[in-house]
């Protein structure tokens, strides 16, 4: 396997995250993300699901996630990647896209792939304001200009996206999880909560959410871990908080979905003194 390097910046001027994948051959498994991202592919290739569709990415592409927006990609030809992004967490885009559109509504982007997209030299840019520590005022006159050509050429108001209907014992399901994210919830526990059978629920629900229950509450625990761990929970203290066994199952998880460990997450906001809020890492390995 090729070299890895992760390299990953909190902005405390934007309040958004901005991180570079390299060498990654790593797949990244079905999931979601409570905040944007907004990414584009500087080099290799992957084949990239999301919301049931297929894509074939290469250098150049643009891509938009929104909030809870399914997706998993893997390596084409054993490719490695060379990935930049920003996430965008979602009231500090709802404040933003008020300023540039005017309206309340939070932004949905309409398609998560766009073919060469003209707004990827303008985030390249953003993303190396931010990693070299530029002015304030230059990254935020950068963001918005960005942010303004995104919601006027790939953005509707969510209340008008094609999202699949959600029935209301499967909306139930979700906010259930999400209010006990941290128990040992069982499948017999949410089939007690419908008319459904088990095999059928489990068909629902990945039909009307994009992906399992288990899935689904794997996603909500992640989201509230990183929570603890920006705080500066211990991780093990993260792990138990959010229902995971231990913290080997915690930070297999974790690498997984969010590509990096508990600990070099969390050090992205507590581990450097001097307040640039910045770590890389470089996984070295060699062919097997």
């Amino acid at each position: 396997m090729p070299d890895e390097q992760r390299t990953v910046c909190y902005d405390h001027d934007l309040h958004i995250e901005a991180y570079r994948l390299q060498g990654i051959v790593q797949k990244f498994p079905n999931h979601f993300h409570d905040y944007y991202v907004v990414g584009f592919v500087e080099s290799g290739a992957r084949r990239l699901w999301c919301k049931g569709k297929t894509y074939d990415l290469t250098a150049g592409d643009l891509i938009l996630f929104s909030p809870r927006d399914n997706h998993y990609c893997t390596p084409v030809n054993g490719e490695p990647l060379d990935y930049r992004a920003v996430n965008i967490p979602a009231d500090v885009m709802q404040r933003a896209a008020k300023e540039v559109t005017g309206r309340e509504d939070m932004p949905y982007f309409s398609r998560p792939v766009v073919r060469q997209g003209d707004c990827v030299h303008a985030l390249r840019a953003l993303y190396a304001a931010i990693q070299d520590g530029a002015p304030a005022l230059e990254k935020q006159e950068m963001f918005f200009y960005l942010l303004e050509q995104l919601l006027s050429d790939y953005a509707v108001p969510f209340a008008q996206a094609d999202l699949p209907e959600q029935s209301g014992q499967i909306r139930a399901l979700c906010t259930y999880m999400e209010q006990h994210y941290a128990d040992n919830i069982t499948l017999d526990e949410l089939v007690s909560r419908t008319d459904c059978g088990k095999s059928y629920l489990l068909r629902l629900f990945a039909k009307q959410v994009g992906v399992s229950p288990y899935r689904y509450l794997q996603n909500i625990r992640l989201g509230q871990a990183k929570k603890l761990l920006e705080a500066g929970v211990p991780p093990v203290d993260a792990a138990g908080l959010t229902g995971f066994s231990d913290r080997s199952h915690f930070t297999h998880y974790f690498k997984d979905f969010i590509g990096l460990t508990p600990g070099q997450y969390q050090r992205i906001f507590t581990g450097n003194p001097k307040g640039k809020e910045h770590e890389q890492w470089m996984d070295k390995q060699k062919n097997a």
